[in-house]
C-alpha cells in the first residue's frame, strides 16, 4: 500500500525533523507499506490559528491530489488536524489525523489523558478540538512548553538540546499527573519524536506516548479494512462528498490578485 504523510513543515526549513519522521516512518510500517513525507511551503512557523488554516488549506489541496496519483491513504501529520474533516469530505480513501487517531487510541490505554503541547496560543485549539472529538471526560488536561514551530524543530540539532525539551515537557507533566493524569500525550509530530528512542519514558508511571506510530497503524489498518469490507467515511453528514465542479474551484481558488 503507499501512504502519503503530510506534514506542515517543508524539508528546508526542517531538514534535521524530515530526516528523523523518515527513519522513524520506515522503521513502524509493514513490510509491504510504501510511505512518503510530503511538506507545506510556507511551513508552520508560528502557533497562530490563522496559520493553521493556511496550511489547511493546502494540505486539503495535497489530499486530493493524492488520491488521484493512487496514494492509498493520508495521514495528516499535524496534532492539530487543522482540515482534517473537511480533506475526508473530498476523497474516498482513509485521511487519519495524527491528533485525532492519538487520542481516541490513548483512551484505550487510560481513562484520564493529558497533552503538553508546545505553545500555549495552540491551548484553545486544542480544547476545541477536544470537544469536536467528544473526548472532554477522558482528555482532561492541556499544558504548554513556550516554543514557536521553529525553534523546537532547531532543538532536535543536538542531544543536549533535545534532553532539555524533554526535562521542559516533563515540567508540565508532572502537574497534570499529580492531578490524576494517567497517560501522557506529546502536542506534536516534532516532541513525540523526541520520545521515540526513549522506551518506556513515562511521568510518575503515566507513560509518554508517540502518537506518530499509532497514525501509521491507523492508516494501514483503515486501508485494509476498506479493501477487506468496504469501509469508508459516511456520506450522510459531517463527510458528504462535494460535486467534483466544486473540488475543482476549491483546488484553484481563492486567488489573492
Amino acid at each position: 500500500m503507499r501512504i502519503l504523510y503530510q506534514s506542515y513543515v517543508d524539508y528546508e526549513h526542517g531538514k534535521v525533523y524530515w530526516d528523523k519522521l523518515r527513519s522513524f516512518l520506515e522503521a513502524s510500517v509493514l513490510p509491504d507499506t510504501d510511505i512518503t513525507i510530503e511538506g507545506i511551503t510556507p511551513h508552520d512557523s508560528f502557533a497562530h490559528a490563522l496559520v493553521e488554516m493556511r496550511c489547511a488549506r493546502e494540505m486539503i489541496c495535497n489530499v486530493i491530489q493524492a488520491e488521484r496519483d493512487g496514494y492509498d491513504a493520508v495521514i495528516v501529520g499535524h496534532f492539530q488536524d487543522a482540515g482534517l474533516y473537511e480533506a475526508r469530505s473530498t476523497v474516498d480513501i482513509p485521511v487519519i489525523g495524527l491528533g485525532e487517531s492519538s487520542m481516541l487510541y490513548c483512551c484505550q490505554l487510560a481513562q484520564r489523558i493529558g497533552i503538553v503541547t508546545i505553545n500555549p496560543r495552540f491551548t484553545p485549539w486544542f480544547r476545541h478540538q477536544i470537544r469536536k472529538y467528544g473526548l472532554e471526560s477522558r482528555v482532561t488536561s492541556v499544558h504548554a512548553m513556550t516554543f514557536e514551530p521553529g525553534e523546537i524543530i532547531a532543538t532536535m540539532a543536538t542531544d543536549a538540546e533535545s534532553r532539555s525539551v524533554r526535562e521542559k515537557f516533563i515540567e508540565q507533566a508532572k502537574p497534570m499527573v499529580e492531578e490524576g493524569v494517567e497517560l501522557l500525550l506529546p502536542g506534536g509530530g516534532i516532541p513525540m519524536l523526541m520520545f521515540a528512542d526513549q522506551p518506556g519514558a513515562e511521568v510518575d508511571g503515566a507513560p509518554i506516548v508517540n502518537g506518530i506510530e499509532i497514525a501509521v497503524k491507523t492508516a494501514e489498518m483503515a486501508v485494509s479494512m476498506k479493501r477487506s469490507g468496504g469501509y469508508g467515511v459516511s456520506r450522510a453528514g459531517e463527510f458528504s462528498k462535494p460535486p467534483p465542479e466544486i473540488l475543482e474551484e476549491f483546488l484553484l481558488y481563492p486567488k489573492n490578485s
